[in-house]
This record gives C-alpha cells, sequence and structure tokens, in this order.
C-alpha cells in the first residue's frame, strides 16, 4: 500500500530535532532507517502528518568507552554495532546478536537506536540490551534522563520516551569475559525470530541476565530463570521456568503452547553456551 501523504523535515542536530518535535506535537514521527516505522506507514498502521529525519545527525553515531560503561550512539547502525572491536571484546553478545539482526540491508540501514524506540517484542535487540541492565539516554524539552532498559518498554509497541522526545545513546556495561548466549528460532535466517533467548552469566556482582523475544507484549526478562539460577538450580532446572510470566501470541508461525516449549528449549541451549564461555 502507499502511505498517506506526509510532510518531510530534516534534522541537522538533536536540538534542532527537538525543535521540530515540539513544533509539529503529535503529528510527527521520527525517522532513521525507517525499517521499523515505513513497513507500519504502508500499511496505514501509523499515519504521520510531518516526518523528521534525523539519520544524518552525525554526533549521534558512535561506539566509545565512558568509564565502567561503552556508550553507543542511538544512530549507530547494526553493522557498526556487530563490526565494533570494542563490543566484540567488552560486550560481545551485543556485537553477535547485532549480526543477526535481519539481513544485510537491514544491518546496514537500521540503527539501534531504532530498534528499541520501536518497542517490537519480536525484535532481537530489546531483549539484549535487557539481558546486560543496561541504560538509555533520552533527551527532551527539560534536559536529559536516563531510562534503565527495564523500564524502557511499557506496552505493545510502546516506550518510555515521550513523544517530545529522542533517545540518543545506549550505555552498556563492560562485561568481558561473562559468559553469553543469543539463540532464536526463525523460519528463515531473516525472518522475525519466533523465539529467542538472551544470556549473560553472573559477574562483577551482578546476578545473570535472561530475557526473551517474542514471548509476551513487551520484550521481557526470564524473571523466574534469573532466581532459579541465583537460588542455585542447574541450567535444566532454570530453564524448565522459562515460560512463567509470560503471554505468548499464537500466530500464523507458532501457537503459545509451541512457544513456550521453544522457550524452555533455547534458554537451556542459551545457558548451557554460556556456562562453556
Amino acid at each position: 500500500m502507499i502511505p498517506v501523504a506526509f510532510e518531510y523535515e530534516r534534522a541537522t542536530s538533536v536540538e534542532s530535532a527537538l525543535a521540530l518535535l515540539a513544533e509539529h506535537g503529535d503529528n510527527a514521527k521520527l525517522i532513521a532507517g525507517g525499517h521499523s516505522l515505513l513497513p507500519l506507514m504502508k500499511l496505514r498502521l501509523a499515519t504521520p502528518g510531518v516526518l523528521v529525519d534525523i539519520a544524518r545527525i552525525p554526533e549521534l553515531s558512535y561506539v566509545r568507552e565512558d568509564g565502567d560503561a561503552i556508550a553507543i550512539g542511538a544512530l549507530t547502525r547494526h553493522h557498526d554495532v556487530n563490526t565494533s572491536a570494542l563490543l566484540a571484546r567488552e560486550v560481545p553478545l551485543l556485537a553477535h546478536a547485532a549480526g543477526q539482526v535481519g539481513d544485510p540491508q537491514v544491518r546496514h540501514r537500521g540503527t539501534i537506536g531504532g530498534s528499541l524506540v520501536h518497542g517490537d517484542p519480536a525484535s532481537d535487540l530489546p531483549a539484549v540490551l535487557l539481558a546486560l541492565d543496561a541504560d538509555v539516554v533520552v533527551a527532551g524539552p527539560a534536559g536529559t534522563r536516563i531510562v534503565p532498559a527495564r523500564d524502557l518498554f511499557t506496552g505493545f509497541l510502546e516506550t518510555a520516551v515521550g513523544e517530545d522526545e529522542l533517545l540518543t545513546e545506549i550505555r552498556v556495561p563492560r562485561v568481558a569475559g561473562v559468559g553469553w548466549s543469543f539463540q532464536k528460532f526463525s523460519q528463515r535466517a531473516c525472518d522475525w525470530a519466533i523465539v529467542g533467548v538472551a544470556a549473560l552469566g553472573a559477574g562483577d556482582g551482578r546476578g545473570p541476565g535472561v530475557a526473551l523475544v517474542n514471548m509476551g507484549a513487551t520484550p521481557l526478562r526470564a524473571s523466574a530463570v534469573e532466581a532459579a539460577l541465583v537460588g542455585g538450580a542447574d541450567p535444566a532446572e532454570a530453564a524448565a521456568l522459562a515460560a512463567e510470566g509470560t503471554e505468548p501470541p499464537g500466530d500464523l508461525n507458532a501457537s503459545p503452547d509451541f512457544r513456550e516449549h521453544l522457550a524452555r528449549v533455547l534458554v537451556r541451549r542459551a545457558l548451557d553456551e554460556a556456562a562453556t564461555r
């Protein structure tokens, strides 16, 4: 289908993007890579009157060290996250998972910030950020604020980023030397995951992190699995709890029961693999 008519504005800085959002209000939508928004517009599930293009804001594309964290600009492409030597060394779970997103075209155009603010529960990277206990930096009229990833996803395709705000940075902890795994099951390599799992072992005073893809209305933590691991359960015992607290969807690809089964299988594989790294 063809999207409804819209106006186009190009932002050249964070400040100009925020000014355009303030000018046009809830009639405006931000666009960068466009792989999340444009399909919705073609289906007329999203009908913004104004598109604010932020793809050419150079200060929002980077991967750099910042104390105990690695800072990633919101406009950093999936390909650049995947091929970053710094992330491969300090946060290999994220570097690896970025290389599993979509296909080469998507990875060279799609951005990590766009993936997060779209809030799709079937998307890979939101679950990875949950498992890592990452934070995001959000800029708005009142300045900047930090939102923990666990508080970012508020509903189906909804996040805590306001209509007058812009996600500018992702901050992930250094986890070099900590076991990790990313597992997903899909019909084709480029498809959305029917179910996916991001797992990070315990380390540096942190408990284990396990998060699920496509097992509810939002990306979510496998809290029952994490609690079982903290309590001393082995991977098999913990993985058996993977579907607790979830509400997986049913669609043409899988029933809720099959997704629950996949979650248990993939969590077991992820925990086993993380233990060997």
